[in-house]
């Protein structure tokens, strides 16, 4: 065993589940952040909650800094494209960000076709559809092949910790009067360079950039990206370097993502509905050790694992970046 997993191992008590700081705002508790608002400004602690099939499936230790950090550094390094809400990053599980108002609608970018979630191409694909999200897919398609050019599957935002994502069309989001019809054509071609961008830089670090979910805001009439950008929870990562010859062999490819943990639940016959196995020692260990090296993998820095059990820790920051007072 090497010395990340047994870290990992000995916090995994400690690992992040929700957080309590009521000084700091009204709480809205999501999927995986727990965000305080007051103030025109919202505080978001990234726990380390894991969700998939939009559900909370258990907790990973280091998982929120990574998500965090991550997250930090892509809204830096895409900024020039759009203007994120992030204010400063006071704690390795900690964004301070501007409130805006988030539009209903999560923009999954898609350059390849493959998944095994419900709202995945390749789920509905393999069971005969050809038309979804308001777009046509020719016959013939392998699952985790490169679609000719990104595609735009929009869904509906799903709040709290059991909300659903579901499909829907640019045309049902006009009708719906859920986006303007300019903000739509606006978001459209902010989502499809994010994604290049996206997928530049991690070709650079070996890694391909298969799919993504953005979500928008509007902060005094101007779009801007919220909640978190390209990272694991968000993103579907494949290793670069053996994705040709494993497609050639009909193989999957080898992920860098969460997906890995999605395939471990459908194993086991679980897609979502029900009560969701446990998450084995072995499980928890082999998703921390993934999350961090995709970090260490597209941002080029080391990780330092932040020290556990987090609250304190956090609070003690917030203290130190005039946030909470020194009492709280």
């Amino acid at each position: 065993m090497n010395n990340l997993a047994e870290l990992v191992l000995a916090v995994r008590p400690l690992a992040l589940r929700e957080t309590n700081i009521p000084e700091l705002g009204r709480l809205i508790r999501g999927k995986v952040r727990d965000n305080y608002i007051a103030d025109g400004k919202r505080v978001l602690i990234t726990t380390d909650r894991l969700s998939a099939f939009d559900r909370v499936l258990g907790v990973v230790p280091y998982k929120g800094q990574v998500l965090n950090q991550l997250s930090a550094f892509w809204f830096e390094a895409l900024q020039d494209i759009c203007p994120s809400h992030m204010l400063a990053v006071p704690d390795p599980n900690v964004m301070l960000a501007h409130e805006v108002r988030p539009f209903p609608v999560e923009v999954v970018v898609r350059g390849f076709i493959t998944g095994v979630t419900t709202t995945s191409l390749w789920y509905n694909y393999e069971r005969g559809e050809r038309h979804m999200y308001g777009i046509t897919l020719p016959d013939g398609l392998r699952k985790n092949e490169r679609l000719p050019q990104p595609v735009i599957t929009p869904t509906t935002r799903g709040t709290g910790p059991g909300g659903h994502d579901e499909r829907i069309t640019p045309a049902e989001i006009m009708q719906r009067g859920l986006v303007s019809p300019e903000h739509w054509e606006s978001i459209v071609s902010i989502a499809l360079a994010l994604f290049r961008r996206g997928q530049e830089l991690c070709e650079r670090a070996g890694i391909i950039l298969v799919d993504t979910k953005y979500e928008f805001g509007l902060k005094n009439g101007q779009i801007v990206l919220i909640d978190e950008v390209h990272t694991p929870d968000s993103s579907r990562f494949w290793d670069a370097t053996t994705y040709d010859s494993r497609f050639a062999a009909g193989q999957e490819p080898d992920n860098l993502d969460k997906e890995f943990i999605r395939m471990w639940f459908v194993e086991r016959g679980y897609r979502g509905e029900g009560e969701p196995p446990e998450m084995s020692a072995e499980l928890t260990v082999q998703a921390a050790e993934r999350y961090i090296s995709v970090y260490e993998k597209i941002t080029g820095r080391a990780f330092e694992p932040a020290a556990y059990p987090a609250e304190p820790r956090i609070r003690r920051a917030l203290q130190v970046a005039g946030i909470l007072p020194a009492s709280a």
